[in-house]
């Protein structure tokens, strides 16, 4: 197949993806309701105004993955791409993650722009081979001589209910790969323009959705509404400033935390919320920037805590702050554990917002130090 689409791609451009009546027929497709906010932007309509933007500015961008066609995407993501761009450009793909991420790859290979869509990020781990090992390493391998400017998204993380297979936080596993950028979008003004830059971005880029975020309205300035729009790559955001304690998330972490900072504040205590948007590259002068200003750091993720984001935001604060800091350093994630399906058990295993208050309670001597390990902190 590879052979066949690079001889099409050097004869006829973009038209080479007349494969998608294949795909089509190799799935069984049903329909889903769908809704969307009148005021606010959901995070949804915000990846699904992203993309529509950017197929519609450059010919080169198209979209595969499992039912982003017919179906309009899983998660309605990709709503109303197939009937304004067409099969060529919107395809519908066999269950296989393998194939449909190689062939995206080859695709960037020969200058295309593919997104590619999985249903969750779970399931790339049957393409991380491409990923790796093609998509991050071909640029430096070939002297720069090949870009890659391809797109890896879908919902990342710990949904409800969905088990240990399916509720993995895949942001350091990506994020410790050389060549890779990883995004992991908060609001919709952050999916809208994270996605934006991602598309645009010569390189390969992770870009790691919430599926529990997507029905989530956010204010959005006429700014982000605008086509031209886009967040700069590697540069994270003050959500909310504070003076006492600096708590830095990402994803859905980063409402849990201001949740939290709005308890702390209640009891005298200003955080300050560090929405990370870049796990690579990471926005270190930012964080340690407010660490020297708060001189107390509490890192939030979802994943799990060894070898985690939090860890490496821990290293990155002691190389560089150490001096600056008025106290432990409190890491809060993911239980060590694989995801339990039961309910009372997920909650256990996920950061909460009560985790987060206590830990930087704790960072500002206002309670008694952790004697026994909560499920969910490291």
């Amino acid at each position: 197949m590879s052979g066949i689409i690079g001889r099409k791609l050097a004869s006829r451009g973009i038209s080479a993806f007349n494969i998608n009546q294949f795909l089509r027929e190799s799935r069984v497709f049903t329909s889903r309701t769908y809704s969307s906010t009148a005021k606010e932007m959901t995070v949804r309509d915000a990846l699904n105004s992203a993309l529509d933007e950017e197929m519609s500015a450059d010919p080169k961008v198209f979209i595969m993955g499992e039912e982003v066609g017919e179906y309009q995407g899983a998660y309605k993501i990709s709503k109303g791409l197939l009937d304004k761009y067409g099969p060529e450009r919107v395809l519908d793909t066999p269950i296989t993650e393998a194939g449909f991420a190689g062939i995206g790859v080859g695709a960037a290979y020969h200058g295309l722009k593919p997104i590619i869509e999985f249903m969750t990020f779970n399931f790339s781990m049957q393409a991380i081979d491409h990923i790796i090992n093609s998509a991050a390493k071909s640029n430096y391998m070939s002297a720069g001589q090949i870009s890659v400017p391809i797109v890896f998204r879908g919902p990342n993380g710990a949904a409800a209910g969905v088990g240990a297979q399916h509720s993995q936080c895949y942001a350091a596993w990506f994020g410790a790969c050389p060549g890779l950028k990883v995004l992991a979008p908060y609001s919709s003004e952050d999916a809208r323009g994270l996605l934006k830059a991602a598309i645009r971005d010569p390189d390969p880029v992770v870009f790691l959705e919430n599926e529990l975020l997507y029905g989530e309205s956010f204010p959005v300035s006429a700014e982000a509404l605008d086509s031209s729009f886009c967040l700069p790559i590697g540069k994270a955001k003050i959500e909310l400033e504070g003076k006492d304690v600096t708590i830095t998330a990402f994803s859905k972490m980063v409402g849990s935390a201001l949740k939290a900072a709005e308890i702390l504040a209640k009891e005298g205590i200003s955080a300050e919320v560090v929405n990370l948007r870049s796990i690579r590259p990471l926005d270190r002068s930012t964080i340690n920037a407010s660490v020297r200003k708060t001189n107390r750091l509490v890192t939030v993720e979802e994943g799990f805590p060894q070898h985690g984001v939090g860890a490496e935001i821990c290293a990155s604060v002691v190389e560089e702050s150490f001096e600056y800091l008025d106290a432990l350093v409190e890491r809060i994630s993911g239980a060590d554990v694989p995801m339990p399906y039961a309910a009372n058990l997920e909650r256990m295993a996920v950061p909460q917002v009560e985790d987060i208050v206590r830990a930087a309670k704790r960072a500002c001597y206002r309670s008694a130090q952790k004697s026994v390990p909560m499920a969910a902190t490291a």
